[in-house]
């Protein structure tokens, strides 16, 4: 959630950017021939498009963060709150409901086959001192302890090139972490969190790995998004179209790590 924060702003900022040159130049952004005139009926489709949703996020995200639910609770919730969004949507019926329970028991059995994997190769490497082979090696770097975090960062980011989230979160991450919290990084005090300074770096590493899924030449969420374009969208087209994101994430991430409360102020307010 803190690590939402940078980049909503800078999200905000560049909607306003854009607005900002369609009113200088209408020609730059110009209107789809076949746009409806917005009208009342529009903003009510939209508003009957997007309140379901919202109110979903809301469920799973609000009872956990107002302390009603714990995460896995707050994920049955959400999967109850998806059923009852079919049915609204009249698309509920038992070939759905197949599908959709093959599917989570496939995906639930390839993040525990990571999830053992993970555990044996962690636990063969600890018994051969790679951990501490990893640590000594990045506390040797002649950088500093935030020169440190930034290398830990550009590490991921290439990894994110080839791996994918689940994969670095269960291998890499436990190796790192101990990197991290033997540095001298003062970030303040959170009466709030526990062990503030591997919140604040967990929060760096979803960004720096949200960026590299957007960063050719790899980027795993372009793929996806060349997936669901029109056939006359090129794969170059949204490598263009997406350095402007890319910029964003790499300021938001920058700020991050310049600002530690920027994201540790939210969860220590939260969880106080």
């Amino acid at each position: 959630m803190g690590a939402m924060i940078p980049g909503l702003m800078l999200g905000l900022i560049y909607i306003l950017f854009l607005l900002a040159i369609g009113v200088i130049k209408p020609n730059a952004i110009p209107i789809p021939e076949d746009a409806k005139r917005v009208d009342w009926g529009v903003i009510q489709q939209v508003f009957k498009a997007v309140v379901p949703a919202f109110l979903l996020i809301f469920s799973v995200l609000g009872s956990i963060f107002m302390g009603i639910a714990t995460p896995t609770e707050a994920s049955g919730l959400g999967a109850f709150g998806a059923i009852v969004l079919a049915a609204y949507y009249k698309k509920l019926s038992f070939d759905v409901m197949k599908d959709v329970l093959l599917d989570s028991y496939k995906t639930t059995a390839y993040i525990f086959a990571i999830f053992v994997g993970a555990t044996c190769f962690a636990l063969v490497l600890r018994e051969l001192g790679g951990d501490e082979f990893i640590e000594q090696a990045f506390h040797s770097l002649p950088f500093g302890p935030y020169g440190i975090v930034a290398a830990v960062l550009l590490l991921v980011f290439i990894l994110g090139f080839f791996l994918d989230w689940i994969e670095i979160t269960l291998i890499v991450l436990p190796l790192l972490a101990p990197v991290v919290l033997g540095l001298d990084l003062n970030i303040g005090e959170f009466p709030g969190l526990d062990n503030p300074q591997l919140v604040w770096f967990v929060m760096l590493i979803a960004m720096a790995l949200q960026t590299s899924f957007l960063t050719p030449p790899v980027g795993f969420a372009l793929f996806y998004l060349k997936g669901v374009c029109p056939p006359g969208v090129k794969l170059s087209d949204i490598y263009k179209g997406v350095i402007p994101f890319v910029m964003l994430q790499l300021i938001a991430l920058i700020l991050m790590l310049s600002w530690p409360n920027l994201v540790l102020w939210l969860p220590s307010v939260a969880y106080s």
